[in-house]
């Protein structure tokens, strides 16, 4: 009985308005009824309740390559084993179907472009003609990847890669000029419809779907390789006809009982793969596909390894208990010794790249060090330690020839999970800008070469003072920011450091970046301690020319203090915008309070308290009073994040996270009247990172309480609809 009840609840969800989420939750990964099948596919695939576009086809049937296509409809069909009658009119549906797709998206019809194998498993559901059109098409944008073709974009990133997680299989299949294109083509093509049995590839489908992961394809591939790496290494020695054969068909091997297994080895190796390559490829690998539609994939067909963004590793580190497998980076800094000692982050092990020609054997000596500290900061669980490599180069082209050289000869030595950073170490500087005076470890304006560029550009010797005079002033307002980017760095509990004495167990060195940071802020002068305090309790009078009470600036006091009383009759001061340098330091002191006193709640509060309120994510979600939900992430000071929903009624906001132990359930951790929000920013490098304000008018003062920082995708659309909101309460 129990066992039948997620299908129950499964057909109870279909005749709902449900999710992929939904979804999801309900099936775990178990193998779909084909009554439910086609259901479960339309709802994953967004076409449910899609119109029939077929209705607009003229039935002519007049393309250049007409005959071309009928004659591969026909000999398909005639594969398949159906009844002559049947066979006619399938033949007929397929070329209707793929007749009006060339037509609609403006593409021409290659023989062997796995459109006519992609079409099997859409068939065998028996569905009418313009159901199949639909899932067809669904399929082809969001799964298939665009530009499958020879020495496509495609398998350049596929073979970066295998090259990430299996260096010796890439090598031995590179010495054969044996490239991804050779063997995986239809793979991609047909996602393994063109090489596995029917049963196989309903089963691999409806995990697929579910995933909502258009590049689980690469995952997939790459397991079929790894599991086949013992045969393919004693094959080395065959032809590279023998060897491409065997390799186009392993996955014949693969059984239905073993489909649940493949996906879930699939999604290993995606954690423990950087999410980069994914953020910076999706548009261009996915998405419709038109006619005018080529990928662009010049870099990655370039790329010595597997690319890693800044933001990747710099917000990497900041990730506190990840998934025991997820991906922590070991940074590899390979600038010369004058330029690393002009500034560098503290977590980078330097490697000279010059040394490897001026002196190999001091190089190999480095290298040792290199691959002892990675173990050590390992086994110290720091943030510093990870088992996959980055390396750093300087961002220009000509000294990042020695950086590469360096990261070849680790590639040589089969090496596994080896990437270098975009941008190198001015994609950082950038990345930090005014900040770096916190960020950097031994930053030297005047020595520092990305600095220098800076002053010559805007306007010599008394540019360069200027800007350095800029650089090395900046301790507060960088202090300042010092909460916004805890988020990039990890920096722990910098609200606490204008109160620190100074002792010395509280400058206890670390390897980590951000415990090291962290430091660096409780080891200021006295001076600049001196302006955070007063920046915090009176941010105007910083400024220059403004008085000690300051005018219409924000103020920030503890959610127990509100000492003053809100205007009758008064509407809050709402605004919507930017973050700004110098509403960091406050948005430190909201967050810190409101963290602080979250993380004090006790089992002995009140059932009342939202903190404790226990809620069905989904009976919630449909709630009368919800006009939208959104899918987001709570973010706390501390580098903490959790999987959020953000609700939105006519007069409330409130967020539901959910509980790791259950999936379907939440807590109530936010229930804000919109009437209190005065104020909701988005960061400038992260326009998702929203932050709301809340507080209240006092005198020409605007008093801010509390505030909630969240990640959110396509923030606007959530910022619009609360704003317009909060306007229609005013």
């Amino acid at each position: 009985m129990e066992d039948g009840l997620w299908l129950i609840e499964l057909e109870s969800a279909l005749q709902d308005d449900c999710t992929v989420d939904d979804i999801y939750a309900i099936c775990h990964g178990k193998a779909l009824p084909e009554a439910l099948r086609l259901d479960v596919w339309q709802v994953c695939l967004g076409v449910r309740n899609k119109t029939d576009q077929l209705a607009q086809f003229n039935e002519i049937y007049d393309l250049p390559f007409q005959a071309q296509l009928r004659s591969d409809c026909e000999e398909f069909v005639s594969k398949l084993g159906n009844e002559d009658e049947d066979k006619v009119s399938v033949v007929c549906d397929l070329e209707s179907i793929l007749t009006f797709y060339c037509k609609n998206r403006n593409l021409v019809y290659e023989a062997n472009n796995g459109w006519v194998e992609l079409m099997l498993p859409l068939l065998s559901l028996k569905l009418i003609r313009s159901d199949t059109y639909n899932l067809f098409e669904a399929i082809r944008d969001t799964y298939i990847p665009k530009g499958c073709t020879k020495n496509g974009t495609v398998f350049n990133v596929f073979r970066l890669l295998l090259l990430y997680h299996d260096p010796e299989l890439c090598t031995i299949l590179d010495t054969k000029r044996i490239t991804p294109d050779c063997y995986a083509m239809g793979w991609f093509q047909t996602l393994f419809a063109s090489t596995c049995t029917l049963p196989v590839v309903l089963s691999m489908w409806d995990l697929y779907f579910q995933q909502s992961d258009p590049f689980l394809v690469f995952f997939l591939s790459l397991i079929v390789l790894i599991n086949q790496r013992d045969q393919i290494l004693a094959m080395k020695s065959s032809s590279k006809e023998e060897l491409v054969s065997f390799l186009v068909n392993m996955p014949c091997n693969i059984e239905a009982d073993d489909v649940l297994d493949f996906c879930s080895l699939a999604q290993y190796y995606s954690v423990k793969t950087p999410a980069s390559f994914k953020r910076d490829l999706l548009q261009v690998l996915f998405g419709a596909q038109r006619g005018s539609s080529k990928p662009e994939g010049s870099v990655v067909s370039q790329a010595l390894c597997l690319p890693v963004s800044v933001n990747e590793l710099i917000e990497n580190a900041s990730i506190q208990n990840p998934h025991p497998e997820a991906v922590r980076f070991f940074l590899v800094d390979c600038r010369p010794a004058e330029q690393y000692n002009s500034g560098h982050l503290s977590t980078a092990f330097h490697l000279d790249s010059n040394l490897m020609l001026q002196e190999p054997e001091a190089f190999q000596t480095a290298v040792q060090g290199l691959l002892r500290s990675q173990r050590n900061a390992i086994d110290a669980n720091s943030n510093a330690g990870g088992e996959h490599l980055c390396f750093l180069g300087s961002g220009r082209e000509e000294e990042d020839q020695y950086t590469h050289m360096v990261v070849a000869s680790f590639l040589q030595k089969n090496t596994k999970y080896v990437s270098l950073l975009t941008g190198g170490y001015e994609a950082i500087h950038e990345y930090f800008g005014e900040s770096m005076v916190d960020c950097l470890e031994d930053h030297d304006p005047l020595k520092c070469l990305l600095c220098n560029k800076e002053q010559v550009r805007y306007g010599g010797k008394g540019g360069a003072n200027n800007n350095n005079q800029k650089v090395l002033n900046s301790g507060a307002n960088s202090a300042s920011s010092s909460a916004t980017n805890s988020l990039k760095r990890g920096n722990q509990r910098t609200g606490h450091t204008a109160n620190n004495n100074g002792t010395a167990g509280d400058r206890k060195s670390t390897i980590d970046l951000f415990s090291k940071l962290s430091l660096a802020m409780k080891t200021k002068s006295a001076e600049v301690k001196e302006k955070l305090i007063d920046y915090i309790s009176n941010p105007s009078a910083t400024e220059p020319g403004s008085s000690r009470t300051g005018n219409g600036g924000e103020k920030h006091v503890s959610r127990n203090d509100r000492n003053g009383k809100r205007y009758r009759n008064v509407p809050p001061v709402f605004s919507i915008g930017e973050d700004h340098e110098e509403d960091d330091e406050l948005n430190s002191a909201a967050s810190e309070s409101s963290s602080v006193a979250r993380g004090a709640k006790t089992n002995s509060q009140q059932q009342s308290d939202p903190g404790e309120e226990i809620v069905s994510i989904q009976s919630f979600l449909k709630g009368p009073d919800v006009i939208r939900h959104f899918k987001c992430q709570e973010v706390h000071l501390n580098g903490y994040m959790y999987d959020s929903y953000l609700l939105v009624t006519a007069t409330h906001m409130i967020v539901l996270r959910e509980l790791e132990t259950r999936r379907d359930r939440a807590r109530i951790i936010v229930r804000r009247l919109l009437q209190s929000i005065v104020k909701i920013t988005a960061k400038k490098r992260h326009r998702d990172l929203i932050t709301f304000k809340y507080g209240y008018p006092e005198e020409e003062n605007l008093v801010i309480t509390d505030m909630d920082r969240f990640l959110i995708p396509n923030a606007s659309e959530v910022t619009d609809l609360i704003s317009r909101h909060i306007i229609k309460q005013t």
